[in-house]
């Protein structure tokens, strides 16, 4: 007796369903988000009122009061009541005999400064990385980071003591070896040497510690790798040490170079005598005679303003180069 084979049935076809699209979550609004990251992060708003207060209080207000440069201003009148007079006041300065020589000692003895004090603290800081006994890491790190904390007036009363002609030790030791005595402050070409090393020597231990934060960051599985192909100390130093501090070098670079027509009033004025006055006088001593002692308040912001557009333009130029160099710089 035969089977019959019945056909197979087809299967059965499929059923289209459509696409269900997610419902989408609604996005909170700006306002909500900021009330929430108020909410979570209010420790860390609470720290930032301080210096934000300082910085509107005693920066950006005072900001409006440079209005004096284009005024001649009395104390009576005001800032805001005193006779608009333009750009009469830089017209005076542009045309005063002293302004090259102002200009010039300023950018010289900013430029020096920059160029000596940039590189040492990098050699101080690979010098202490590269230290393996701790205690005298410690102790190095001590005797070169103390100056730091040492006032300005006391640094500049160590260094007339140490260059005195009489009483100083300097010309005690070149005494020795036949040498008449030599007024070191009174000369003036020795004036940027002494400003240049004594600022070196005050601020070398604290740049270093920046320098060697920065060292510390770095991946030690580089050392390591370097190390297995064979690279000598030197040549870790130069392959993995300095290409890891080079951003924070360059921003030290560009802010160092923006600053370069603010060089410090203090040093300057304190270590000024009318002996080295030729090269010793510079904008921002010349500002405080013109201002408080001459009380021309109007000529005094008109110089400090002109002071603080060289830096604007120096900053921007030197952070673009720097970027176009290096691919490191401050972020606009």
């Amino acid at each position: 007796m035969s089977a019959t084979l019945k056909p197979a049935a087809p299967p059965p076809a499929p059923v289209r369903r459509e696409a269900v699209q997610p419902t989408p979550i609604p996005r909170p609004s700006r306002r909500t988000a900021a009330r929430r990251s108020l909410r979570r992060h209010w420790q860390l708003y609470l720290l930032v009122v301080v210096p934000l207060a300082y910085f509107v209080i005693f920066k950006y207000i005072p900001i409006a009061n440079a209005v004096i440069a284009f005024k001649n201003y009395t104390p009576v009148k005001g800032p805001w009541g005193s006779d608009w007079v333009g750009l009469r006041n830089f017209e005076l300065f542009f045309a005063n005999p002293v302004f090259w020589t102002l200009v010039k000692n300023t950018f010289i003895l900013a430029a020096y400064t920059v160029l000596a004090s940039f590189p040492i603290p990098i050699i101080l800081a690979i010098a202490l990385n590269e230290i393996r006994n701790g205690r005298f890491k410690k102790i190095t790190q001590l005797v070169t980071y103390a100056p730091y904390f040492i006032s300005t007036v006391v640094v500049v009363s160590m260094t007339i003591l140490v260059l005195s002609p009489r009483l100083g030790f300097v010309n005690d030791a070149i005494g020795l070896f036949g040498v008449p005595a030599v007024d070191f402050l009174g000369n003036p070409d020795y004036f940027r040497h002494i400003y240049v090393w004594s600022d070196v020597w005050q601020t070398t231990g604290y740049s270093a510690v920046i320098y060697l934060a920065a060292l510390a960051g770095i991946d030690p599985a580089l050392h390591e790798s370097a190390t297995i192909d064979g690279a000598t100390r030197l040549q870790r130093i130069w392959h993995v040490d300095l290409p890891g501090i080079m951003p924070t070098a360059v921003i030290i670079l560009v802010l160092g170079v923006g600053n370069i027509m603010s060089i410090g009033f203090e040093k300057a004025f304190l270590l000024q005598n009318p002996l080295n006055l030729a090269q010793s006088e510079i904008i921002a001593t010349y500002v405080y005679k013109t201002g408080l002692l001459n009380g021309d308040f109007s000529m005094a912001t008109a110089i400090g303003l002109f002071n603080s557009v060289i830096n604007l333009f120096l900053l921007v130029g030197v952070n673009f180069a720097a970027k176009r160099i290096t691919g490191n710089g401050l972020r606009s």
